[in-house]
Formats: structure tokens, C-alpha cells, sequence
């Protein structure tokens, strides 16, 4: 009987080479499906948080609704301790005896999968840049410390950018003359701003500006596009009310007395700034709201509202809209 003929090195060599390949191909496979499956785990979950986030955010944004449309008369920025408690966000409620409404709870509200948070400012306590005259901008860019070339350029841009024409004043610009030769060009609107972000398109106009800096709040927080020509004297800034052309040693007379209890009328001795009016309450609100996931503000909402009392009740009306994810 004859022995089978012994395998080749060579062959075995090669047999065991494929093998080693074949696996290693196999566990890069592998390795590559695990990786993706987790990518897609991971996105998906990301996008799950995304939308549950953005519910929370609308949340807030009803919950401060439902104050807003309260048993509301007067609006303020009630008293040291309001203050203190919420810097950020201290506007107060008042009643018709003017007694401050109970605040809802609105910061880290827990609500299903996470959390809410929500700011209501008073609008009306903003400068609205449709309507108030050149001298009143200029007022206002003074108290940020925005030196005297730069206001004149930035007040000429302005009234530029919202005219009806294409003829720039002194320091101002026009679409052929200065946007046009930007790196990236557009055309000068000429027509009034329909949101305040939309300023950084203006000659003039910087993020640092817009943002605040060196101790002075951003222009972006005290101007507005939404309201009627009047400022509410229980909320507006020291800022604000320098625009009005009213002096330290006044506002802080106004600070002191507003503290105690809203203004109802006129404190007196206020000097008349032509085109711009006082008021003592207000019906336009910002509302500023975070959905809140795992400690992370993973959804933003920020809504201009408005009341509209009709014969049925107070209605709310949104004036502005946007989301950031």
C-alpha cells in the first residue's frame, strides 16, 4: 500500500496566508459595521434629543405665555431682591393694585425627558429703530460709548438703509457708493428693518457693537423693530433712557421710586423728546426659552409676542420667530 505524497511547504504557506487575509478582511468588516451602527445609534439619538428639545423649548415659550396673558396691568423690574434673585431675567408682573404677580417657576423646569428654562424682557423697554429719530440713535450710541465719527456714520447709514432712495447722506451709504463693493456685495434695502440682526448689515455696524463690551451692554438688547413709538419708563435702561435725553441723577430718581412700585403716570419734570412717547405698561414681550437634555441646552427659541385684548380675552399674537438647534 502506497503513502499519500506529503503536502508542499509552500502550498500550506500559501493556504494559511489566505486564511489570515480572509480574517483580517472579515474583522475590518466588522469593525466598520460596529463603527457605523454607532454613528447611526448616536445620530439618531442626537436627533431624538433634537426634537424632544425643541418641545421643551416651546414649553417655556407657553408657560411664559401663560404669565404674559395674566392678570397683568403694569410691568417692572420689582425691587433689590427681585433683582438679586435673577439678574438676567428680573421683570416683574403687577396687578391693577399694582402687587407683584407670582412668578411661575422658569428656571430648569423638569418636564418629561428634561428640562426648561425661559427669560420674559419687556420689549417696550427698547428703543425701536423704525420710528425714533436720528437725535434719539444718536443718544443711545453715545451711552454705549460709540465715539462721535462713528455714531455719525452709523445714524447716516441708518436712515440710508431705511429710505426709499439710493442718494447717501454725508456719512452715510448707499448700495452703488458702499455695498456693492463689499467683498460680498448686496444692495442697500431701503426699506425699514424687519428684524434687529439685521443691523449687522449696516455701514457701522460691528458683532462687537451689537454683542456689548468694555462694561456697556450690546445694542442688540436695547433696540427693537415691533413696537409702538414709546418707551416704558418702569423697565427701560439707564441706556435707554439717556436716549430719551434723560440724566443720570434722573434716572436714578426713577430707579429708586419704580423700585417700590410701577410709575402710573408721568413722575414729572421727564423732558419731552419729540417723536418718542412714555408709556407706563406694556403688551410686546421677548421671550427667550432653552430646551434642556442630560444638563445641556440642546434647543433655543426666541419669540416677539404681543396681547391684543379682544372682546373674548387676551389673545396672543407672534411677532417674530426663531430657533437655534
Amino acid at each position: 500500500m502506497s503513502r499519500p505524497a506529503a503536502a508542499d511547504p509552500g502550498q500550506r504557506g500559501f493556504a494559511l496566508v489566505a486564511v489570515l487575509l480572509v480574517l483580517a478582511f472579515v474583522s475590518i468588516i466588522g469593525a466598520e459595521f460596529a463603527y457605523s451602527m454607532r454613528l447611526e445609534a448616536t445620530a439618531a439619538r442626537a436627533y431624538e434629543q433634537t426634537i424632544v428639545a425643541s418641545h421643551l423649548a416651546e414649553a417655556g415659550l407657553e408657560q411664559a405665555t401663560r404669565e404674559i396673558v395674566g392678570d397683568v396691568f403694569y410691568v417692572g423690574l420689582g425691587d433689590e431682591k427681585d433683582a438679586a434673585n435673577d439678574p438676567d431675567c428680573p421683570l416683574v408682573f403687577y396687578n391693577r393694585e399694582r402687587l407683584a404677580l407670582k412668578r411661575l417657576p422658569h428656571r430648569n423646569v423638569p418636564l418629561g425627558g428634561g428640562q426648561f428654562s425661559y427669560c420674559v424682557t419687556d420689549e417696550e423697554a427698547r428703543v425701536n429703530l423704525n420710528l425714533a429719530p436720528p437725535a434719539v440713535v444718536d443718544r443711545l450710541l453715545q451711552a454705549l460709548g460709540v465715539e462721535k465719527e462713528d455714531r455719525d456714520i452709523i445714524n447716516d447709514s441708518l436712515q440710508d438703509w431705511k429710505d426709499a432712495n439710493e442718494e447717501h447722506r454725508l456719512n452715510g451709504a448707499e448700495s452703488e457708493d458702499y455695498y456693492l463693493k463689499l467683498p460680498v456685495p448686496y444692495r442697500s434695502k431701503n426699506g425699514l428693518l424687519d428684524t434687529v440682526g439685521e443691523l449687522m448689515q449696516v455701514r457701522g455696524i460691528t458683532r462687537q457693537l451689537m454683542e456689548g463690551a468694555d462694561g456697556h451692554p450690546g445694542l442688540a438688547s436695547l433696540v427693537t423693530v415691533k413696537t409702538a413709538n414709546a418707551i416704558n419708563i418702569n423697565t427701560a435702561s439707564r441706556e435707554v433712557l439717556r436716549a430719551l435725553n434723560v440724566s443720570d441723577a434722573k434716572f436714578s430718581e426713577i430707579e429708586q421710586a419704580r423700585r417700590q412700585a410701577p410709575y402710573v403716570n408721568n413722575p414729572g419734570t421727564l423732558p419731552t423728546t419729540q417723536g418718542l412717547g412714555i408709556e407706563y405698561t406694556s403688551r410686546t414681550f421677548r421671550v427667550e426659552a432653552q430646551g434642556i437634555i442630560d444638563g445641556k441646552v440642546r434647543a433655543r427659541l426666541t419669540a416677539v409676542v404681543q396681547v391684543r385684548p379682544d372682546a373674548s380675552g387676551p389673545n396672543m399674537a407672534v411677532l417674530e420667530w426663531s430657533g437655534l438647534h
